[in-house]
């Protein structure tokens, strides 16, 4: 490499004379960036052990190539797991270079995004650089065998997005078809749906001074925040091993609080009437805090298991979720006890509550199973894989779940409020905060590991090494 005008050039090893500079590639190279720019018609000769040796550094895709004209060889234009620029030549040690039709890659290391970004508008003048450089491309895609293995699923076998994408190619690629695209939707839509019902509730109740609509207004929060939070999680877990656990962390936190906004709803519509004012009544909230510790601990920790001990890791965060469902729906089951002994009469509020039951159970099924993936490994992996229904059921019975809350706050408001004490702020919006603060710490306290120590991390059984994938 020599250093002309401020830009630095590869000279090639069969002769010196030649001094081109080669088309419409900026790179990052011995922390200074360089622009390799210049028309050339004919192809040059060049050493391509040389070229590679001194370009191996992260590529961040900014266009595409647009094929080879002629030479021996070609360019690797694949996303390798350090994303390197590739010559592969043809026979012979001397090979040569191809002439592009357009710019090809953008070479640089981690955290020079900015510099780039800087240096492509100084040089926008001065070089000629193509209307489709900063033209948006959909991120490439990946099969099981080229991803490592903190990124993979039972039963999908392609559709992965690369494991070290931007933020930029996290969000572009919810808008094509991948493993993840639908699992990201079928969340992210739902969220949108809970809260137009909520802002439909904020115009008929009062919130803000009627204690009694507290419960649900916790509740309806909560309803809103961990679809989206399940859909931010999927979105941006590709982005490093370290993201991809932290990413989940924050989605177990927000299904271990929506657990305690039924728990807190359910004390104050749902309880059966000969347990109103009963010790259980009275605990009920206090043990549900208790409980969203207990599974986002859990849950958690059961993500270290992962890579060693894959199905004690899919017991444990499975029983995770588990035990704060059964507890919260205690007072239902006693409720619909007494239905089948003929001690209640029939409401719309307890068939919404079965429906709800109903899809409970079957997320928890397609969560435990991996069905039907499992049965026909690769044919599911767009459409249909456990993951999604898992999402739809989970979202079709939250929709059974609101509904029952919506039937039993109304029905049984005069009794209730006649007989069980007002909720107060301690109980329900105090109770979130402080579970809200405490699910906080414990993430982390499980994400600090990740974020303090990546390179030790990486070599950790939960984000073990992979060897690059050359495309």
């Amino acid at each position: 490499m020599q250093d002309i005008d401020g830009l630095y050039r590869f000279t090639p090893a069969s002769n010196g004379q030649d001094n081109r500079i080669y088309d419409g590639t900026i790179v990052y190279y011995k922390q200074q960036l360089f622009i390799l720019v210049s028309d050339y018609i004919a192809p040059v000769k060049i050493c391509a052990n040389e070229l590679t040796a001194n370009i191996k550094l992260k590529v961040f895709p900014l266009w595409w190539g647009g094929g080879v004209a002629n030479g021996g060889g070609g360019w690797a234009q694949g996303w390798g797991w350090d994303r390197c620029m590739q010559w592969e030549p043809g026979l012979g040690e001397v090979a040569q270079a191809p002439a592009f039709d357009c710019p090809v890659w953008c070479v640089l290391c981690q955290g020079c995004r900015a510099r780039l970004r800087e240096a492509c508008q100084r040089g926008r003048g001065a070089i000629r650089l193509p209307t489709d450089m900063l033209s948006i491309k959909l991120p490439q895609l990946f099969d099981i065998h080229q991803v490592p293995k903190v990124f993979r699923e039972d039963g999908i076998i392609s559709g992965y997005r690369h494991p070290q994408s931007s933020a930029l190619d996290c969000i572009l690629s919810s808008f094509q078809m991948t493993n993840e695209t639908v699992n990201i939707w079928t969340h992210f839509l739902p969220t949108w749906y809970f809260l137009w019902r909520f802002s439909v509730l904020c115009s008929t109740l009062n919130f803000l001074s009627e204690s009694y609509t507290w419960p649900l207004l916790v509740y309806m929060l909560l309803i809103c925040v961990y679809p989206f939070t399940s859909s931010c999680a999927h979105t941006f877990s590709t982005m490093s091993p370290e993201a991809r656990h932290i990413c989940y962390f924050f989605d177990y936190g927000a299904l271990s609080l929506y657990s305690l906004g039924c728990a807190i709803t359910y004390s104050s519509y749902v309880m059966p009437d000969c347990w109103v004012n009963s010790w259980l009544h009275q605990h009920f909230v206090p043990i549900a805090i208790c409980n969203t510790l207990f599974c986002t601990s859990l849950s958690c920790y059961s993500r270290f298991l992962e890579m060693q001990f894959p199905h004690r890791s899919k017991i444990l965060r499975t029983g995770a979720f588990v035990f704060p469902f059964i507890f919260d729906n205690i007072p239902l089951f006693y409720r619909l006890l007494l239905c089948c002994g003929g001690s209640c009469c029939h409401s719309e509020a307890l068939s919404s509550h079965c429906y709800h039951l109903l899809f409970a159970f079957l997320t928890c099924f397609l969560f435990a199973s991996h069905l039907p993936e499992r049965l026909a490994p690769g044919r599911f992996d767009y459409f249909g894989h456990s993951h999604q229904l898992f999402h739809i059921c989970a979202v079709v019975g939250t929709h059974f779940q609101m509904e029952a809350v919506l039937a039993d706050m109304t029905s049984r408001r005069a009794w209730l409020i006649a007989q069980a004490a007002v909720p107060s702020f301690l109980s329900t919006l105090g109770a979130l905060a402080l579970g809200i603060i405490l699910n906080l710490g414990i993430i982390g306290i499980f994400s600090a590991p990740l974020l303090w120590n990546p390179h030790h991390s990486a070599n950790h059984p939960l984000t073990p090494p992979t060897k690059r994938k050359e495309q």
